[in-house]
């Protein structure tokens, strides 16, 4: 056999699967994945940066049933996952990160080095600091402030451990330990204000990986598992299935957080008579920690794949129930942007 039969042989051996399916061996039918399927493939092997305000326009009715019903995708399937560009409500500034835990890569981010007072989510870091620092077994009474602190954001066990684990020095500890660099304590003048500690989305997202990863495993599976178990009516009355629970399908664990609202929940329909301390925005280290509008935070783990952390600054004189409906909206399109 000449080598040019044999040459030709080899061709048509080649092409013969694109033949009998109609498809080319890398999936695309017919087109060269120089212009198509190794830019898709590029896009999915690195993380994408997602500026806020930018839209993403999807077509075909497969892309808007996936928007209508977000349990009907799955992100977390083996592949890598990368976002498209998730826009921003109006009036809102946000700073989210989305990692995937199997690669450690962030998929997803707008503004993640942005600081935000923590409210209610800076509760993971007190019960990091408390466990790690006790080595024996925890009191049933310090567990049911753990419980209800973790479950339904307690703020009166927050702030009986705030206080018994030296306040700003709970904050200093776990950002040394587990290298967070946005995160600080509240300013010196509230230093009994856990709510105003200082946080990123990308520190939070660290703080998650680092209970994945590498917490001892009485830490992690305590934290996690109160998490899992966050109650639809925080203890305040306040409901904090927002976000990512109604963005995502089960399983997750989740921490919310939100300042700014007063102390009674929409549905009672009674405006708070509590004291407001609000004290505008304070600078540290050039980066502004604003004290003064509304905060409604959506953080966790879904699933064991991703990590999604949204921090958000909602319009003055925001109602708790739209702010709750914009971070929702947020949540969902992010999680939608990773199908």
């Amino acid at each position: 056999m000449t080598r040019s039969r044999t040459a030709a042989l080899l061709v048509v051996a080649a092409a013969l699967p694109a033949l009998l399916t109609g498809c080319s061996p890398g999936g695309t039918t017919g087109v060269s994945t120089a212009a198509g399927g190794g830019a898709a493939g590029t896009r999915e092997a690195a993380p994408a940066q997602v500026t806020p305000g930018s839209g993403a326009a999807t077509s075909g009715s497969a892309a808007a049933g996936s928007a209508a019903n977000p349990a009907s995708v799955n992100p977390l399937s083996a592949k890598p996952v990368s976002a498209k560009p998730v826009p921003v409500p109006t009036g809102v500034t946000a700073g989210y990160a989305v990692v995937d835990v199997t690669t450690g890569k962030t998929v997803a981010q707008a503004r993640q080095h942005h600081r935000f007072r923590s409210a209610s989510v800076v509760k993971i870091l007190i019960a990091v600091d408390y466990l790690e620092r006790r080595r024996g077994a925890v009191p049933a009474g310090d567990r049911a402030l753990l419980t209800r602190m973790l479950r339904g954001s307690d703020d009166d066990a927050a702030t009986a451990l705030w206080r018994r684990g030296g306040q700003g020095e709970i904050v200093r500890r776990v950002a040394r330990r587990i290298g967070l660099a946005e995160t600080a304590p509240p300013p010196a003048a509230k230093p009994g204000f856990w709510g105003y500690t200082a946080i990123s989305a990308a520190d939070i997202a660290l703080v998650y990986r680092y209970l994945l990863r590498r917490a001892e495993p009485r830490v992690r599976d305590f934290v996690l598992g109160e998490l899992r178990k966050a109650s639809k009516c925080a203890s305040d009355g306040f409901d904090q299935y927002f976000g990512i629970p109604r963005a995502a399908p089960r399983p997750w664990a989740i921490k919310q957080g939100w300042s700014g609202y007063g102390a009674t929940p929409p549905v009672r329909c009674v405006r708070s008579t509590v004291a407001s301390y609000r004290i505008g925005a304070v600078t540290m280290g050039g980066n502004p920690v604003d004290f003064g509008r509304p905060v409604l935070h959506t953080t966790g783990v879904i699933g064991d794949r991703l990590i999604m952390v949204v921090l958000t600054l909602q319009p003055s004189g925001a109602s708790f129930t739209k702010s709750a409906e914009r971070v929702t909206k947020l949540a969902r399109d992010l999680y939608l942007s990773l199908a």
